[in-house]
C-alpha cells in the first residue's frame, strides 16, 4: 500500500425530507446565492422545498448552468457575487451544478487577471474559495463529497478539471426522492459515471491495498445489483442504494494508497468538448477502449473483478480478464448505454481531431504514464 493522506470535511445529510433542514447548516448573517441548472428543481418541487429552508436568510438566486459547465456561464456568475456581495453559495441540482459553484466559489476569490488560470493549473493556483455547499438531485460525479470540479469553455472547445481542498462543500444534502423526477437517460449516466469513477481507481495494478479492493468491489457490485430498479420503478430503497453508491465512488477512500488511471476520463473530455457527447456516455465509449489497449498491464486487476464482481470462476487469468470487459461491456447495453464512437457519428477525423489536441497539450496519462497521442489513436480506433 502506498503512503497517502486523507481528508474529508463534507458533512453528509441524507434521506428522505432533509432538505428543509438546509437552514440549520446554513452560516448566520450571510447572504447566500442558489445556483441551479434549466429550471427542473421548480418543476419537481425541490426549488420550493430549498426555498422553505432559507427562510429568514438573505438570498439570491443564479440559473442557467449548463449539463457541461461553461466557464462562460460561471464568470457570470462571479460578475452577480461580487456584485451583490454574496458570501455563501448553495447549489441545487447534479454534478454539473456543483461543479460549476465549486469553481465559482474559487473563481470570485481568485487574483489574477484570467480564472481560467484555475483549470489550465489544475487547481494549484486557488488559494482561497467561498464557502458552498450542495443539495443533491442526481446521483452520479460524487461532487457532493469530494474537492474535484470539470468546466468547459466553448469559446476554445476545451474541457478541463481542476481540483482544491478549498472547494470540499461544507455539507451535502442527499435525498433519494429527488430522483423520482429525472429521465431514464439521466439515471442511465449516473450509473455508468459511479461505475466507471471506480474503475479509474480499481483497474490499476495491485499494490496490496486489500481493503480498498473489497471497498471498490463493493461498490461496483451494489450498482449493478440495484440498475435494473434504479431503471424501472420509482423505489426508495434502489434509489437511496444508488445515491449513496455514486458518493462512495469518488469521495475518496477507495483511492488512498492505490494506483490510479483516469485516461478514460481524460480521453472522454475531449469527446464531450469537440462533439457534445454526454460526459457518461464518452466515459462508455472509452473504457472498454483502454481496457483492450492495456490489458496486459491490467489483466490481473480485471481477473480479480471478474471473480469478485462477476463471479467468473473458471478459466485462466487472461480469459477472466476479457470475460470482465465483456461483461462491462454487457452491462452498459443492458441499460442502454452505447459503447461505440460511430453510434455518435464520430468518425477518424473526429479521431484526428481528438490526437491532435493531446498532441498540442503533450499529455501523459494511465497508471504507467504510457499513454500519449499516439496511444490516443490506437484507443480510440478500437472504439470505432
Amino acid at each position: 500500500m502506498n503512503n497517502f493522506e486523507f481528508y474529508n470535511p463534507v458533512r453528509i445529510v441524507f434521506g428522505k425530507g432533509t432538505i428543509p433542514q438546509v437552514q440549520k447548516y446554513l452560516p448566520e448573517g450571510k447572504k447566500v446565492m442558489v445556483l441551479y441548472g434549466g429550471g427542473s428543481i421548480k418543476r419537481n418541487g425541490v426549488y420550493d422545498q430549498v426555498v422553505h429552508g432559507l427562510k429568514g436568510i438573505q438570498w439570491t438566486e443564479f440559473s442557467g448552468i449548463e449539463p457541461n459547465p461553461l466557464y462562460e456561464t460561471c464568470m457570470k456568475a462571479v460578475e452577480r457575487i461580487k456584485a451583490e456581495k454574496v458570501e455563501f453559495l448553495l447549489a441545487v441540482g447534479g454534478g454539473s451544478v456543483l461543479d460549476a459553484t465549486k469553481f465559482i466559489a474559487a473563481a470570485a476569490c481568485y487574483p489574477g487577471k484570467d480564472p481560467w488560470d484555475i483549470l489550465t493549473s489544475g487547481g494549484s493556483v486557488v488559494k482561497a474559495a467561498l464557502p458552498l455547499a450542495d443539495v443533491l438531485t442526481l446521483p452520479a460525479t460524487g461532487s457532493e463529497m469530494n474537492c474535484f470540479s470539470v468546466i468547459s469553455r466553448k469559446s476554445t472547445q476545451e474541457k478541463l478539471a481542476f481540483g482544491s481542498p478549498h472547494v470540499f462543500p461544507q455539507f451535502s444534502i442527499l435525498d433519494p426522492e429527488t430522483t423520482y423526477s429525472l429521465p431514464k437517460k439521466q439515471l442511465r449516466n449516473g450509473l455508468v459515471d459511479a461505475f466507471v469513477h471506480v474503475m479509474e481507481q480499481y483497474a490499476t495494478y495491485s499494490v496490496n491495498t486489500p481493503l480498498q479492493d473489497r471497498q471498490a468491489e463493493a461498490v461496483v457490485r451494489t450498482l449493478l445489483d440495484a440498475a435494473e430498479d434504479v431503471l424501472s420503478k420509482q423505489d426508495y430503497d434502489s434509489r437511496a442504494t444508488f445515491m449513496w453508491a455514486a458518493t462512495c465512488a469518488l469521495n475518496g477512500t477507495l483511492s488512498r494508497g492505490v494506483i490510479e488511471d483516469w485516461s478514460t476520463h481524460e480521453i472522454g473530455h475531449e469527446l464531450t468538448a469537440f462533439f457534445g457527447v454526454d460526459h457518461a456516455e464518452s466515459l462508455a465509449i472509452v473504457l472498454p477502449g483502454v481496457w483492450k489497449h492495456q490489458f496486459e498491464n491490467k489483466k490481473g486487476k480485471l481477473a480479480q473483478m471478474a471473480r469478485r464482481v462477476w463471479h467468473i470462476l473458471g478459466g485462466d487469468e487472461t480469459s477472466q480478464a476479457k470475460t470482465a470487459i465483456e461483461k462491462t461491456v454487457q452491462f452498459f447495453h443492458s441499460i442502454e448505454m452505447p459503447t461505440r464512437l460511430s453510434d455518435y457519428g464520430i468518425t477518424e477525423a473526429g479521431i484526428q481531431k481528438v490526437v491532435e489536441r493531446f498532441e498540442q497539450r503533450g499529455t501523459v496519462m494511465g497508471e504507467h504514464q504510457n499513454i500519449r497521442a499516439r496511444q490516443v489513436g490506437e484507443i480510440l480506433h478500437l472504439c470505432l
